[in-house]
């Protein structure tokens, strides 16, 4: 009993803090997407949603975050996998993860003199005889360097799910006459696609709502749902649809988390004895 009232005691900053902070900001989004540019109560803002504007719009930021996703698996997943078989692996992984610690609005402007029509990448295609070339502001820019932003935390589960893997698992599929590709088919994808859920989850959410770097890196010629929520609020001063979008935006994270959410394998093992 007495345990229980402790739980309970302790319980109260955690779910003031959901109460405060997570629970009544989405409150207030959803009352105010109820209401129109002059304040009266209305619907239109739901309808205007599903014109044609914004579901390409919301098709566009789908895109593009599904193909940072998706590059960014392509590189983490054999990072992360060179990165278990390494001597000093946990040094390995804190150098990949420092970039991550800079301000976001620094890496941002770095890329920018790095593409920029001046800057060292069109130099060196001068050099080698390709001439200057209109780098940043497209869509390229754009999503290599939200991969480059993105991909420390597309690693960083699947490194963990990686490390736990029970090498004994590996040698038995071995002794079995499998080769490398059917053990990885098998074995290694299976027992570490809850890692792959976990950086798919933290990456392709936060890729549905990037707006600064659609301002900076791609000069507004990417629009995604992030870049439509600031415009309503900073530009039109239309708080009612900007609120109809991230309703929007909050419901589709809420189905992203509910199809990468996995239960965890209980085939794996302590990778330290690799």
């Amino acid at each position: 009993m007495k345990n229980n009232r402790l739980r309970s005691i302790y319980s109260v900053p955690y779910a003031a803090w959901i109460l405060l902070f997570v629970l009544a900001p989405i409150a207030l989004i959803v009352y105010y997407s109820f209401f129109d540019l002059t304040g009266n109560f209305t619907l239109s803002n739901y309808r205007n949603f599903f014109t044609s504007v914004y579901l390409q719009l919301t098709t566009s930021s789908f895109w593009y975050a599904f193909l940072i996703t998706l590059f960014s698996l392509l590189i983490a997943y054999p990072t992360a996998y060179f990165i278990t078989k390494t001597k000093h692996k946990q040094l390995w992984l804190l150098l990949i993860i420092i970039p991550s610690w800079i301000n976001l609005l620094l890496k941002t402007y770095a890329f920018i003199g790095l593409m920029g029509l001046y800057g060292p990448l069109n130099a060196l295609l001068e050099v080698v005889g390709i001439g200057k070339q209109q780098i940043l502001f497209t869509d390229f820019s754009f999503v290599f360097v939200s991969v480059y932003i993105f991909i420390p935390f597309m690693i960083l589960p699947i490194f963990n799910a990686l490390d736990k893997l029970n090498p004994a698992l590996i040698d038995a599929s071995r002794d079995l006459g499998a080769n490398s590709w059917t053990t990885f088919k098998r074995v290694v994808w299976p027992l570490t696609i809850n890692g792959v859920k976990s950086g798919i989850q933290v990456v392709f959410i936060p890729a549905l709502s990037l707006f600064m770097i659609t301002r900076l890196i791609a000069g507004n010629k990417v629009i995604t749902l992030g870049t439509a929520i600031e415009q309503q609020f900073l530009v039109t001063q239309n708080w009612g649809m900007g609120s109809t979008i991230a309703v929007f935006l909050i419901l589709f994270m809420f189905i992203i988390m509910l199809f990468t959410t996995g239960k965890e394998r209980g085939a794996t093992g302590n990778g330290k004895n690799r």
